[in-house]
């Protein structure tokens, strides 16, 4: 800690030598400029900062509280869906699946329906159109697949595929 305090003290008398072999106008020029050079620094520094700051957060702040009042909108529209009891979908049915199915165009080897499961084989379909079918089924019956498998035959885009699937209750 000495020798910190030693350092800063020779650096003060080499600056207070330095100063006292200016001449009194020398001095003043100086001081002017340094008091400049400081007044810049504080201006860019601290104060053109804040008001530049300021301005942005006051053009935003409109946008900022209209998009506030959608969100506490969405999130009030969220809690009132939450609060509502889920929508059944529609018992499954062989015949409803099978009309799904051919509405899709694709055509079973063997489709069997036991109560909220379905065990489907298919031979030869387009995959684009599989993947349609499930995601339909996904969302109008909340159906998921519990197994399956899916292998590439043919042509490209054509599959054979094994699956069972199986409908969610309320309760899950």
């Amino acid at each position: 800690m000495a020798g910190l305090n030693d350092t800063i003290n020779a650096y003060r008398a080499n600056a207070a030598a330095w100063w006292s072999v200016r001449t009194e106008q020398e001095q003043r020029m100086l001081s002017i400029g340094g008091a400049v050079l400081a007044l810049g620094l504080v201006w860019g520094v601290l104060i053109d900062p804040a008001l530049t700051g300021r301005g942005k957060l006051e053009k935003e702040l409109p946008q900022m509280n209209q998009q506030l009042a959608e969100m506490q909108a969405l999130a009030g529209e969220a809690a009132q869906l939450a609060a509502q009891p889920a929508v059944q979908p529609q018992p499954l049915s062989k015949d409803g699946v099978a009309a799904r199915l051919q509405s899709m165009g694709l055509t079973t080897q063997n489709l069997a329906v036991t109560g909220d499961y379905i065990k489907v084989e298919f031979k030869g379909v387009p995959f684009a159109g599989l993947v349609t079918w499930l995601d339909a089924m996904r969302r109008e019956q909340r159906v998921t697949v519990q197994e399956g498998s899916v292998t590439q035959q043919g042509p490209a885009g054509q599959v054979d595929a094994n699956l069972t699937l199986r409908q969610e209750s309320a309760g899950q």
